[in-house]
């Protein structure tokens, strides 16, 4: 990297710490910011801080949203009852594509993994148990990976909830073990929600 002027190598080493960047990659993206106008650039620029200082969580279920409610919490075409349970907004929009689930949801941001050092005070189940014991919930679906971690999490909640007398369901196993939401497709996401089991 000593070929490079210092502000050009910053810039490959902020790429190269996003994930799924590597090396090249970071310089390839480095370089294209190089060949934008000013003005292209500024915009990149902005946008990445209009993010950082106005994208938020929704105060009911944690998803991300511009300010307020998500769309989603504010909607009154949404099935307010039923909370599906995701451990990260990119689930939501998962989801969301199969266009079969109506409800709600709540976004735990994260799993619990003692690996990582992540307890579940780190993520948001403390909001989602408040909201389930204010009584307007029937049925809470967890929809967490299928790997360790996510019926880990899944099960502590379950347990959490019991008390409160609320069915709490999985998702059914169309979702291959130790695949991530995200990368489903459709109509696996859509069997998988028709098929979710009782925990």
């Amino acid at each position: 990297m000593e070929h490079f002027p210092a502000p050009l190598e910053r810039l490959v080493e902020q790429f190269a710490r996003l994930p799924g960047i590597g090396g090249k990659s970071a310089q390839r993206l480095a370089f294209h910011i190089l060949s934008l106008t000013d003005e292209e650039a500024q915009s990149f620029a902005d946008a990445i801080v209009d993010a950082k200082q106005n994208v938020t969580c929704c105060p009911v279920c944690q998803n991300l949203t511009a300010g307020g409610l998500c769309p989603i919490c504010a909607s009154p075409r949404r099935e307010l009852s039923v909370i599906c349970v995701v451990s990260d907004p990119r689930d939501v929009a998962a989801i969301e594509r199969a266009r079969e689930y109506h409800g709600s949801y709540h976004v735990l941001h994260g799993v619990i993994s003692p690996m990582n050092h992540v307890g579940p005070d780190d993520l948001q189940i403390k909001s989602l148990v408040e909201r389930v014991a204010k009584g307007d919930i029937q049925e809470v679906i967890m929809a967490t990976n299928p790997d360790t971690e996510g019926e880990a999490t899944a099960m502590y909640i379950a347990r959490l909830l019991r008390p409160f007398g609320v069915r709490v369901t999985r998702l059914a196993y169309g979702i291959p073990v130790g695949g991530h939401l995200e990368f489903a497709d459709d109509a696996t996401l859509m069997h998988a929600l028709e098929d979710r089991r009782e925990l």
